[in-house]
C-alpha cells in the first residue's frame, strides 16, 4: 500500500514537470515602478545603419567551396588579376577559400579610424571557416558609398573536423564567425541628429499612455511647455534657449533620458503552443466564467471583501474586488484558490493538477472567445 502511494505521487510529480507553464508577471503602474527615459526610448538621428560586402575568407584546410562554385573561381581570378596575375579558372581548386557575406552595424557616433566587429558568413558549400582569413573587403551602406573596410582572422568559437569513411565531428557552428575589430570605418554615419532645436524620443514600445508621460516627466523637469506628443511612438522636445549649441544640446539629452517615468503595460496573454509556455500580464483580468475541459471543471466567482488600513495610518476603508477561482478534476482532489484578482491562480491550479499544456492552451482560448478574458490574446 505504501509503494503504492509512493507511486501515484512521484508519477503527479513528474506530470507537474513535464508541463511548462511560465508566468511571467509584467509589474506595471506601481507594481513595476519607474524606469529610466534612456531604458525605454531611442533618439531620432542616433540609429546604426548596416552595411554589408562581398568577399573571400583564405587559409582554409580543405574546408572551402567546391569546384562547382563558379562565382568563388570568378573571385580568385578577379582578384588575382588585380594584382597583374592571368590564371586559367579551369586550373583554380577553391577548397582552401570561400566566397562570404560580411555584415556590420555603424554607429552614429563612430569617427573615420574607429574600429568595429565585422561577421562574415559562408554563402556556397564551405564546410568551415575555422582558421581562415579575411582578406580586405569593402562594406557599402544602402547608398552604395563603402563606410567600412574589413579584413583580418575569423574567429568561428567552434571546430569541425572529418575522417576517413565520411565520419566527422564538430562543435558549434562554424560556417558563420566574427572578426573583433576587424572593420576600420572610412567615413561618418549619414544618419546624423538633426540641429534644428528639437529631440525627438522614440518609443520602443509605442503608446499613447507612456509617451503621455514622458512628456509630463520633461516638462516637469524644466518647469515649462517643451515636449508635445508626435504620436505614440515619439515625442517631440524642444531643447530650452539656453542649451541650444550642439554641446548643450548633448548635456540636454543626457539630463532628459535620465528622468524616471513608469511605463504602461497592454493586457496581453501570449502563448506559445510548441512549448505550452503561457505568459501573462499583470493588468489581465477575468470575468465571472465556468469551463468544463474534459474532466476538469473551472469556476470564476467575482468577490468583495472590504480592505481595513493599518492602525495609526491615515488610510481609510475601501471595498476590493477580487474572484474567487475552483478547480475541480475527475479523480483527483478538488483544489480552490482564493483571493486572487487575476488569471495566475488559474494558472497555478492547471498546473498543480498535472494539466497537459495544450489544455491549458485551449483553456485560455476559450476564455476569450466567450468573453471572459478581458486581455489580447497572441499565439505564437
Amino acid at each position: 500500500m505504501m509503494n503504492e502511494m509512493r507511486l501515484k505521487k512521484k508519477r503527479r510529480k513528474n506530470m507537474r514537470k513535464g508541463i511548462i507553464i511560465s508566468l511571467l508577471l509584467l509589474y506595471a503602474a506601481g507594481a513595476m515602478g519607474q524606469v529610466r527615459i534612456k531604458d525605454i526610448t531611442d533618439i531620432r538621428g542616433c540609429a546604426t545603419i548596416q552595411v554589408i560586402g562581398y568577399g573571400l575568407v583564405v587559409g582554409l584546410d580543405r574546408t572551402g567551396d567546391g569546384t562547382k562554385s563558379e562565382f568563388t573561381i570568378q573571385s580568385i581570378v578577379n582578384m588575382l588579376e588585380r594584382f597583374g596575375l592571368q590564371v586559367d579558372p579551369k586550373q583554380i581548386k577553391p577548397k582552401n577559400v570561400a566566397a562570404v557575406m560580411v555584415t556590420a552595424e555603424l554607429s552614429p557616433y563612430a569617427q573615420p579610424g574607429s574600429r568595429l566587429d565585422v561577421t562574415v558568413s559562408s554563402i556556397s558549400d564551405a564546410t568551415s571557416l575555422q582558421g581562415g582569413v579575411l582578406l580586405m573587403t569593402p562594406l557599402l551602406g544602402n547608398n552604395g558609398e563603402v563606410y567600412i573596410q574589413a579584413q583580418g582572422a575569423v574567429s568561428v568559437g567552434g571546430f569541425s573536423a572529418g575522417g576517413g569513411g565520411g565520419g566527422s565531428v564538430s562543435e558549434n557552428h562554424t560556417l558563420v564567425g566574427r572578426i573583433p575589430s576587424g572593420g576600420l570605418a572610412l567615413q561618418r554615419s549619414p544618419v546624423q541628429m538633426n540641429d534644428e532645436g528639437y529631440v525627438t524620443f522614440l518609443l520602443r514600445n509605442p503608446d499613447f499612455t507612456t509617451a503621455s508621460r514622458i512628456a509630463a516627466a520633461l516638462n516637469d523637469e524644466y518647469n515649462q511647455p517643451i515636449a508635445v506628443i508626435a504620436d505614440a511612438g515619439s515625442v517631440e522636445a524642444r531643447v530650452p534657449p539656453d542649451n541650444s549649441g550642439s554641446d548643450s544640446i548633448m548635456e540636454f539629452i543626457a539630463r532628459c533620458e535620465n528622468l524616471e517615468v513608469i511605463p504602461d503595460t497592454p493586457a496581453k496573454v501570449v502563448i506559445n503552443e510548441r512549448t505550452g509556455t503561457v505568459v501573462v500580464g499583470s493588468k489581465v483580468r477575468l470575468s465571472q466564467a465556468a469551463i468544463t475541459h474534459g474532466g476538469l471543471t473551472i469556476s470564476i466567482t467575482p468577490k468583495k471583501e472590504i480592505s481595513q488600513p493599518a492602525p495609526m495610518t491615515q488610510g481609510v476603508t475601501t471595498t476590493v474586488e477580487t474572484q474567487q477561482v475552483q478547480v475541480e478534476a475527475k479523480e483527483s482532489s478538488m483544489l480552490v484558490v482564493e483571493n486572487t484578482p487575476d488569471v495566475e491562480a488559474v494558472a497555478k491550479a492547471l498546473n498543480e493538477l498535472g494539466v497537459k499544456p495544450r489544455d491549458v492552451v485551449a483553456i485560455f482560448q476559450a476564455l476569450k472567445q466567450a468573453g471572459a478574458l478581458q486581455a489580447e490574446l497572441v499565439i505564437i
